[in-house]
């Protein structure tokens, strides 16, 4: 038995040990949790070498700890939990063990021990009935790893004591859980979309269409998320992953849930995530994976060949353009924005201005960073303002023919060895661009809205791309500010190639299991912490919006799962566009 801490007092007022039989991700979470309280913790697992690797991890977390007394045991022998207060039972999602432990648990605890079983998808009386102790047993519902400030819900049968109940939710307050209503069937439901979700990803880095990085901070950055998808899967486990997947394949045979080959590879070689030391990313050396810095990008970026970028052009006068200009004159790079008349390009200098006045009342920048970005900004109706630019960002409407005519402009226009770029978010970059009939310099810049604010940008390389052009506009990216991931040019890049998907499963998981479109939302929201669940969020794009990128993706990869639901198609004709028209899948 490994033991570590002395002295320890009791904060969370549980009275006596907490145990946690099962050592796995939730296992693990849970038993670092609750030795931050200050209350004894007793973790068991029949591995040796789990063990061994969650004691190195625990030690690390003391030496972090300056000096706050932390009590927490080891062991294999569940015998250990022999004066437990509470037993946390968190082993694999296999009905046959989950029992086995619960009765191990009944012959060696005290009478009054309370157990809470973490079950995600197995029904929860006839558990607790196997047990021989139903009244002892209570269900601790997490769709994901717990961590502080997440949520849980304490699940109570119709034979669970009062006093095992109350022991429970006290838990889940002590160890810094909120305690939430997710309920049975939107959970399920919302941790089937999420898995889905999390299968697409791993085929994106299958394919090599963007590195297990690049996915992970275009999808947190880009969409607001606590994680990127394969951080998730590395914190959930490979493995539960894998057969949650496999679960709903074997049971409904759509093809969506057949795992990746990619997680079937990594399951079979232990390649496990975080629980493991190394998944999609790598743990056990200390350093987890994160967005990379500026600074970083920077230093690891390729060198440019070329000169730095010094003065942008910005093409466009629209909400997009101007946030652009204004970040590139905030940043002390010379900026030029043309738009299509006096008037616009007028406004567009106004309208940036507030934009800065804002900025300044808010902290985020100095009146003298202002006054030196005005003085940075030109906007002007005359194109050929742009033909000394080093870098042009195209920023009009997403419209191919609208684009084309405007790169044909500047390749009329700007000088030899300027990059053009596009900010299009779903259009081919190739076709958008190939009017400036300039190959080699050609790339896409697909900025956030809000430009100054969001800060992940979508490099786009074509086949016809120079690696020294890309480098240039990645170095151009880093000096905003802003981070940039790398793909290639094809429809919805990152960001949207993995939401979308997601956001038509929801729609179709709703309409088919007569589901609650609240239940849901609040499912996905408090159960995986996202900012908002996928009905919220179709509202907020609008429908139609929605309507059109799901089209211009089924395009372009029929079969993987983006055709517009017809509920959608509906609610668009009938003018229920979301949040802007006040009706949507949501009332807004």
């Amino acid at each position: 038995m490994k033991t570590r801490g002395a002295d320890v007092q009791d904060t969370a007022g549980l009275g006596r040990t907490v145990g946690i039989v099962g050592l796995g991700s939730v296992g693990e979470a849970l038993l670092n949790l609750a030795a931050a309280t200050g209350c004894p913790v007793v973790g068991v697992d029949r591995d040796p070498v789990v063990i061994a690797r969650v004691e190195q991890r625990l030690k690390r977390t003391d030496a972090g700890e300056r000096g706050r007394s932390v009590s927490w045991k080891l062991s294999a022998d569940i015998t250990a939990l022999a004066d437990a207060a509470v037993v946390v039972e968190a082993v694999a999602e296999d009905p046959g063990a989950k029992r086995d432990v619960l009765r191990r648990l009944r012959q060696v605890c005290p009478p009054d021990t309370a157990v809470l079983t973490t079950t995600a998808s197995l029904p929860l009386l006839p558990l607790a009935a196997a047990a021989g102790c139903p009244e002892r047993i209570a269900g601790l519902r997490l769709l994901r790893p717990p961590a502080v400030g997440g949520c849980a819900e304490v699940v109570r049968t119709s034979l669970t004591s009062d006093e095992t109940g109350e022991l429970a939710e006290r838990l889940v307050t002590a160890i810094g859980l909120e305690r939430a209503a997710l309920g049975h069937r939107a959970s399920g439901f919302a941790a089937r979309l999420v898995h889905l979700y999390l299968n697409r990803a791993a085929a994106m880095v299958e394919e090599g269409f963007a590195s297990p990085g690049d996915v992970d901070t275009a999808m947190r950055l880009g969409c607001g998320l606590p994680s990127g998808p394969l951080e998730l899967i590395d914190e959930l486990g490979v493995d539960e992953v894998h057969g949650r997947l496999e679960s709903h394949w074997r049971r409904t045979g759509a093809e969506a849930f057949r795992p990746a080959p990619l997680l079937t590879s990594m399951l079979r070689g232990g390649t496990l995530g975080r629980k493991t030391g190394q998944g999609f990313h790598r743990y056990d050396d200390g350093d987890l994976p994160g967005e990379r810095t500026a600074d970083e990008l920077r230093r690891t970026g390729s060198p440019s060949s070329g000169e730095p970028v010094r003065h942008v052009g910005v093409f466009g006068s629209g909400t997009m353009a101007r946030g652009i200009a204004e970040v590139c004159a905030a940043s002390g790079l010379r900026t030029t924005l043309v738009a299509r008349g006096t008037d616009k390009a007028r406004d567009a200098a106004t309208a940036v201005e507030a934009s800065l006045v804002k900025a300044v009342r808010r902290g985020r920048i100095t009146p003298a960073l202002k006054k030196d970005a005005l003085a940075a900004l030109t906007t002007t109706d005359d194109v050929s303002a742009l033909a000394g630019c080093d870098l042009v960002v195209e920023a009009v409407a997403e419209d191919l023919d609208v684009k084309r005519g405007v790169f044909a402009r500047l390749g009329a226009v700007c000088r030899p060895g300027a990059i053009l770029a596009t900010i299009t978010s779903s259009l081919s970059v190739a076709d958008c661009t190939a009017p400036a009939d300039r190959p080699a310099e050609t790339l896409g810049l697909h900025f956030f809205n809000p430009a100054p604010v969001m800060r992940l940008v979508e490099l786009v390389r074509t086949p016809d791309t120079a690696a020294q052009v890309a480098d240039a506009a990645r170095e151009f990216c880093a000096g905003l500010g802003k981070v940039p991931v790398a793909c290639p040019d094809r429809a919805g890049f990152i960001v949207n190639r993995l939401l979308f998907p997601y956001l038509t499963d929801a729609v179709r998981l709703s309409d088919d299991a007569a589901l609650d479109v609240v239940e849901l939302d609040t499912a996905v929201e408090r159960g995986f912490g996202y900012p908002m669940g996928p009905f919220t969020l179709l509202d907020t794009i609008g429908l139609d919006i929605s309507l059109a990128i799901m089209e211009r993706l089924h395009a372009e990869f029929p079969g993987a799962g983006c055709e517009p639901p017809a509920l959608l198609r509906e609610l668009v004709d009938e003018g229920c566009l979301g949040r802007k028209s006040g009706r949507g899948l949501r009332r807004a």
